[in-house]
Parts: C-alpha cells; structure tokens; sequence
C-alpha cells in the first residue's frame, strides 16, 4: 500500500466505517476550527483575551477557553458578541453533508 500524507486519508484509514469515530472527530474538527476563528478574528484586530473579554462582557479566561480547541460549549449568542465587539458579522449556513468547509460538522 502507497504511503499518504494527506492528514484526511490517514484519518479515513484509521476511522474505516466506524461512523461513531467519525462523527467524534468531526465534532473536534469543528471545535478546533471554531476556536482558531476566534483566535484569529483577536489576534487580526490587534486585541489581547483581556481586551476582547472586556468588550464582549466577559472574564479573560472565558475568552482562553472559547480559543482553546477542546472547547465543545461555543454558543451563537457568545459567538454574535464576539463578531460584534470586532465589528465584524457572524454568519451561519448550511452545506449538504459529506461536503466539509473549513471543519464544517455533519448532523445525522
């Protein structure tokens, strides 16, 4: 068997069809791509975790969790205070599943 470096490939191999690992590791994919949004969108506005918690009405390590990939509790109403404190806009959409945009999540 050829050897792969494509992370995607590896993980289809190891997942084969247990669909109960599959669904956990996109779950985690979501949190991780979430969290390095938020990160990102921070760090771009030239903004600390302090300094974003302040203008969102929050604590510091309240923002160091929602960046931390593990996080599994990002909710739209933190997610829209964010947006807005960096003047930017939250949008949410639907993809057709099996199709996976930047870490999107399949529901079943």
């Amino acid at each position: 068997m050829a050897k792969t470096r494509n992370a995607l490939r590896i993980l289809d191999r190891v997942t084969g069809d247990d669909d109960q690992l599959r669904e956990l590791i996109e779950d985690e994919t979501f949190n991780a791509h979430v969290s390095r949004l938020i990160y990102q969108a921070r760090t771009e506005a030239g903004l600390t975790q302090k300094q974003l918690a302040e203008l969102v009405g929050t604590k510091q390590p309240d923002i160091a969790r929602l960046e931390d990939a593990d996080y599994e509790g990002h909710s739209l109403t933190m997610l829209h205070r964010i947006a807005t404190a960096l003047n930017q806009r939250l949008e949410i959409a639907f993809a057709p599943s099996g199709e996976h945009h930047g870490g999107g999540r399949k529901q079943g």
